[in-house]
């Protein structure tokens, strides 16, 4: 099953939260009670997401968490990675590929193909997006066949 990790997803809450508070500066604890995440695992996420550079942080009394550059920079791809890696839904797909078979496979070139749609469609998804309200997000024509079913079946 293709998912994203909880820790991607709490992830983009966190970026999310900090996305509407445009660039003041939010505590850690403030970020686990705007999106109800125990403070532990938000301070977990920020640490990754800060060291990927999404994130900055500022220490001190005033300090606090803030967006490293702007939402409509920031894609559902960098998110995912910032947190899980490089999607590879497959071994082949992986840029670091070992998988034994690859050179008898007849079917990775598929998967390859898919990984890259998959990752065209995170691209055209920015975080700015993901913040705004419900809608129909404009997708390019090699993943517009992918987006209208999952539009249509998420209604």
């Amino acid at each position: 099953m293709l998912r994203i990790s909880r820790l991607t997803d709490y992830g983009t809450m966190i970026l999310v939260h900090l996305a509407r508070q445009d660039g003041r500066l939010c505590s850690a604890s403030d970020v686990a009670a705007g999106i109800h995440v125990a403070l532990p695992t938000v301070q977990k996420i920020l640490k990754l997401l800060t060291r990927s550079g999404l994130v900055i942080s500022a220490r001190g009394a005033e300090g606090g968490y803030c967006l490293g550059r702007p939402a409509t920079a920031l894609s559902a791809a960098d998110i995912l990675d910032a947190l899980d890696g490089p999607l590879a839904i497959t071994e082949c797909s992986n840029e670091n590929s070992h998988c034994e078979l690859e050179s008898l496979c007849q079917v990775g070139d598929a998967w390859q193909k898919i990984n890259r749609a998959i990752r065209v469609a995170l691209d055209d998804i920015s975080l700015a997006d993901l913040a705004g309200p419900v809608r129909e997000l404009p997708v390019s024509g090699f993943t517009q066949g992918i987006t209208r079913t999952l539009v249509r079946h998420h209604r």
